[in-house]
C-alpha cells in the first residue's frame, strides 16, 4: 500500500471528521487524470467511470455527473479521448495523446490510486447504519484531544493526563464488550 497522506493509519479520511475542514481524495485536475487512466484500461461510458472510481475508493469517493461529464467534454476539446454512440449510451477512449498524456503524467496517476487504495477501510465505516454515528465519534475525539491539551498545560498534569486516560480506556473497553 502507499504512503498514508491523511496520517490516520487505516481509516483514512478520517481526519476531516476529527479536526474539522474537508480532505479530498482528488485534487485540482487530478480528476481528469483518473478518467484518462480509467480509460487506458478500455472504452468506458460516463456511469461506468463513475461506478469505478467510487469502487477504486471503497465508496469514498463518489463521483458526480457534475464533475465527470464537464471533465469528459474538456479531455475531448482536448483531443485527449473520443467518443461515440453504442447502445445509446456515449462510450469513451483516449486517443494516441491520451495515451501519451497517461504515460508522461504515470507518477501523478499512481500517486492518485495509491490514495483511493488508502481508502478500502473506510466502506466500513461508510454503511448507512454507520455513518449517522461519526458526527458522535468526532465529539468524542474533539473532546478527548481538548481534554489532553489541557492536561498538558495544567498544574498536577500527569494527574490530570492520568485521568484522561482512564476515561479513554473505560469508554474503550466499554466499546469492546458491545
Amino acid at each position: 500500500m502507499g504512503k498514508n497522506v491523511w496520517g490516520f493509519g487505516q481509516f483514512p479520511g478520517f481526519a476531516p471528521f476529527v479536526f474539522g475542514g474537508r480532505s479530498r481524495l482528488f485534487e485540482a485536475g487530478e480528476i481528469r487524470l483518473a478518467i484518462l487512466s480509467l480509460l487506458s484500461e478500455g472504452p468506458k461510458h460516463g456511469y461506468q467511470l463513475m461506478k469505478e472510481m467510487r469502487e477504486r475508493s471503497n465508496g469514498a469517493y463518489r463521483a458526480s455527473a457534475g464533475s465527470v461529464y464537464p471533465t469528459l467534454q474538456q479531455l475531448e476539446d482536448e483531443e485527449l479521448i473520443e467518443s461515440d454512440q453504442q447502445s445509446g449510451r456515449r462510450v469513451y477512449r483516449l486517443t494516441r495523446a491520451g495515451k501519451k498524456e497517461v504515460e508522461k503524467e504515470a507518477p501523478a496517476v499512481r500517486d492518485i490510486w495509491e490514495r483511493a487504495e488508502e481508502c478500502e477501510n473506510f466502506g466500513l465505516f461508510a454503511s448507512p447504519e454507520t455513518m449517522g454515528l461519526w458526527g458522535s465519534m468526532a465529539t468524542l475525539i474533539r473532546a478527548s484531544v481538548q481534554a489532553c491539551k489541557r492536561a498538558a498545560g495544567s498544574e498536577g498534569s500527569y494527574a490530570q493526563a492520568e485521568r484522561v486516560r482512564e476515561v479513554l480506556d473505560r469508554a474503550r473497553r466499554e466499546l469492546e464488550s458491545l
